[in-house]
């Protein structure tokens, strides 16, 4: 066997084995998903943001996705990613990116890297992003495509968020992509920059997205929209 086609074999096993679509697949058909997408579920519902607007065209999501969904990356809702996790429909992350007011200035911690698609949007659109992933499965294959795409922005570690990250403190925004049961978790809030924003889905069963704002007396809350997230484990759920 030649050494070129070991490769070959090689790269397709290794595929096979992280079902991951594997890289370099950016044609003009999914430019043309990702244009469609970015004009019918961001735009038509009123995400304005061009920073936001050019991440999602630019970001290959079918990276993030099983290799078995690929032909979905683009569909308009989430996606299982496996140890009974989820990528986030496209209209959300773009949501959520939009509330945090992203500048090009910002440090930002993401809690929950997931699949990783999330981090690189917003490395996209902000100077620094910090993730953190509890499944470790999830952490690494997250890391890999990352790295593979040349987020070099981009930090991840494997642990519980609950906690953040609080020797890269403080954070000009912090977004969650799980839901906490109750309320955010206290660690997290602390580590925002006075006039730094997070956002969060919270809730058990019914969840509302809901925007904290850090400011010199307090923070300020704001009720958003209804949304349906994974639950965040680890500490959150020993809340009561």
């Amino acid at each position: 066997m030649s050494s070129l086609l070991a490769a070959a074999v090689l790269g397709m096993l290794a595929v096979l084995r992280n079902d991951i679509a594997p890289a370099g697949e950016d044609e003009p058909p999914r430019r043309a998903e990702r244009d469609g997408m970015v004009r019918n579920q961001l735009e038509a519902r009123g995400i304005k943001d061009a920073a936001i607007l050019a991440a999602m065209r630019k970001v290959p999501r079918h990276r993030f996705v099983p290799g078995s969904l690929q032909a979905r990356a683009y569909d308009d809702g989430p996606l299982p990613i496996g140890e009974g996790q989820t990528i986030s429909q496209p209209y959300i992350v773009g949501r959520m990116t939009e509330l945090i007011g992203p500048r090009k200035e910002m440090r930002v911690l993401e809690i929950g890297t997931g699949s990783g698609y999330q981090a690189a949007v917003l490395a996209e659109c902000v100077a620094e992003v910090d993730s953190i992933e509890v499944v470790p499965a999830l952490g690494r294959r997250a890391e890999r495509v990352l790295r593979e795409l040349g987020y070099r922005n981009v930090r991840t570690k494997v642990g519980d968020g609950y906690r953040g990250w609080p020797e890269r403190a403080p954070y000009d925004a912090i977004v969650l992509t799980a839901a906490p049961p109750r309320e955010v978790p206290r660690p997290l809030l602390e580590q925002l920059k006075i006039g730094g924003r997070l956002i969060a889905p919270v809730g058990r069963g019914e969840q509302t997205l809901v925007r904290i704002t850090r400011t010199e007396d307090g923070y300020r809350r704001e009720d958003l929209d209804a949304v349906m997230f994974v639950p965040m484990t680890g500490e959150a759920q020993r809340e009561r």
